[in-house]
């Protein structure tokens, strides 16, 4: 019975990476200081003797003997991070060092969630792993975008100088049940904004794009990663590369819901990327043929009926 950490595992995908990490037969030591994650995402795994619910920050270290670490912590939406954007970078780092000093110690496989903001607003289309990005490093949003990337730096500097058998992924919008409705992110916006029937706020003209991956798509691909061999460390783009505007999300939503919401318009935030689109081809080339498999009007109506219940 492997032993595996994941750091973060009481937040959106944290949680469900714990739950089919269980269901595969692990042992799970899920790790959470709650400031983005929540116990109602996990209190349904309480039960489970293979479970293990431990409130910690990653800032500071902790010890455990296990086979396999999965870094998911830090806080992803923008409203989180730029709240603290302090603890934000240092939880990057902080967490990320921690982390691989703990792999280190026990021989533990790692992987880090790295995101598709190390590619800033990017200035080729789709993303490839190979395209170093184009970051503001001083702008509101640095304080994730740089984080990550230095996250990922690290990574690299523990795998060339100790050997560390690591793994970096990439991951592209990700939605689905058990996001937090106040997280600021796009899908969850419209679909509470729409079941609430309050207008529905698209920042900028709404023509630009993002790429949105269902959440059990994203724990297959994260799962695959984790079990290739010791040769491929990444990074790895994982996410949808189904491309849609804005406003077309919006529009969707509302039929989807049927709701009377009507749409309007706000100054587009600051360093907000114009296009968003992965690349998978290595992915799929690497990740036993992995693909994402579920379509964004199959995927929006599970995450629609996960609100519906909630509010």
């Amino acid at each position: 019975m492997e032993r595996v950490l994941v750091t973060g595992g009481a937040g959106f995908i944290g949680s469900h990476l714990c739950e089919r990490l269980i269901h595969d037969g692990c042992d799970v030591i899920c790790l959470d200081n709650y400031f983005t994650g929540s116990k109602d995402n996990i209190r349904h795994l309480l039960g489970y003797d293979r479970f293990e619910l431990v409130r910690h920050d990653v800032t500071t270290p902790y010890y455990a003997e296990v086979d396999k670490v999965y870094n998911l912590a830090c806080p992803a939406s923008p409203v989180h991070y730029q709240y603290n954007p302090i603890k934000t970078i240092k939880t990057s780092f902080y967490g990320a060092l921690n982390m691989l000093g703990l792999a280190k110690r026990v021989k533990a496989n790692i992987l880090q969630a790295s995101t598709s903001e190390v590619y800033g607003d990017p200035a080729i289309h789709p993303q490839v792993e190979s395209y170093w990005g184009n970051v503001n490093p001083i702008g509101s949003r640095s304080c994730y975008d740089e984080g990550k990337r230095a996250a990922e730096t690290l990574f690299m500097d523990y795998y060339r100088q100790h050997r560390l058998r690591i793994k970096i992924v990439r991951i592209f919008n990700t939605y689905g049940p058990r996001m937090n409705p106040n997280d600021g992110r796009v899908v969850s916006n419209f679909i509470v904004q729409a079941l609430s029937g309050k207008d529905i706020t698209v920042y900028g003209d709404g023509s630009q794009t993002r790429s949105f991956q269902y959440i059990d798509d994203l724990v297959e691909g994260l799962v695959r990663m984790m079990r290739t061999g010791d040769d491929f460390i990444g990074p790895v783009n994982i996410g949808n590369p189904g491309e849609f505007s804005m406003l077309e999300l919006a529009n969707q939503v509302i039929r989807l819901t049927n709701s009377s919401s009507k749409i309007i318009f706000a100054p587009l935030p600051a360093d907000d990327p114009k296009q968003r689109k992965p690349d998978i081809s290595l992915a799929y080339e690497k990740l036993e043929g992995w693909q994402p498999t579920v379509k964004l009007e199959e995927g929006l109506k599970k995450t629609i009926a996960y609100f519906d219940k909630m509010l």
